[in-house]
């Protein structure tokens, strides 16, 4: 124990002790045991257990019960940018895994007031609207609804959308040629579904992706909702600063994988994305 710690100092230097055993344990291997991490650190088993609880909320520990507690699995970085100097792409990257997906829901329904402005036309126009379950090495990560108008893909089957990637299908198929999208990203919670369907509990953390990207004619080609794991899903930026004596701005941002972040080191991109 610290002489003179406040509360605060304390959970802080308990968290950077366990930050450090989590950068040089392997995924999947366990932590030193309770009683352990108590005498190293000074510190009672329910201060221990309070940081410990906080790492299992956000997906860097894992508790299984009767057995410890072990470093969960790399997250997943999204990768929506280039490097700087780089042509912008659009892409998404996963840590060490494959992607892949499952078509649970493939129909032909009227657009709807709220769909159609998204996809700018008439309510009344059929869209394809394509449920999905992305999956990364076999773990749910991700459920995807895809809204497409019809007109733009006649023959798209459901099948088509487990076997190869959709934005490939727009260019090769069906001569698509994308140009741009707009994304936005906010925190939500998981509802009795979507729990169900990525293995987590009800009203777990997630992020909510909405998506609408254009072709070279300024068409909107898709609108897709997707719900992200909290817990196994992350964020980079990369931003350029002006160099200036009086502090600089930031000249640009792009959405990046940040390769040297502990849990984001390896990149494997996402076929949904690949051209």
């Amino acid at each position: 124990m610290v002489s003179g710690e406040s509360r605060w100092e304390k959970r802080e230097r308990i968290r950077t002790h366990l930050l450090d055993l989590i950068e040089e344990t392997g995924t999947g291997r366990p932590l030193p045991g309770e009683r352990q991490l108590c005498e190293e650190l000074g510190v009672s088993r329910p201060t221990l257990r309070a940081v410990v609880d906080d790492f299992v909320r956000d997906g860097l520990l894992v508790r299984e019960h009767g057995r410890g507690v072990f470093v969960a699995r790399a997250k997943v970085a999204q990768h929506l940018g280039g490097s700087p100097g780089q042509p912008q792409t659009l892409g998404v990257g996963g840590v060490d895994g494959t992607w892949a997906s499952r078509t649970l829901d493939f129909k032909t329904v009227a657009a709807g007031p709220r769909i159609g402005r998204r996809l700018g036309i008439a309510p009344s126009e059929q869209i394809l609207r394509i449920l999905r379950l992305r999956t990364v090495d076999g773990d749910p990560m991700c459920v995807e609804t895809l809204h497409v108008p019809h007109a733009l893909v006649p023959g798209l089957t459901a099948r088509d959308l487990e076997t190869d990637s959709f934005y490939r299908l727009l260019g090769r198929r069906y001569q698509i040629l994308l140009a741009d999208a707009t994304q936005s990203i906010e925190p939500t919670v998981v509802d009795e579904w979507e729990a169900e369907l990525l293995g987590v509990s009800v009203h777990t953390p997630a992020l909510l992706f909405e998506r609408a990207a254009r072709d070279a004619e300024g068409r909107v080609v898709e609108f897709t909702r997707s719900v992200y794991r909290g817990d196994r899903y992350r964020i980079f930026t990369r931003l350029s600063l002006a160099g200036r004596p009086d502090g600089g701005r930031v000249v640009d941002g792009s959405w990046s994988a940040a390769t040297t972040v502990p849990g984001a080191d390896t990149l494997a991109f996402d076929p949904y994305w690949s051209n």
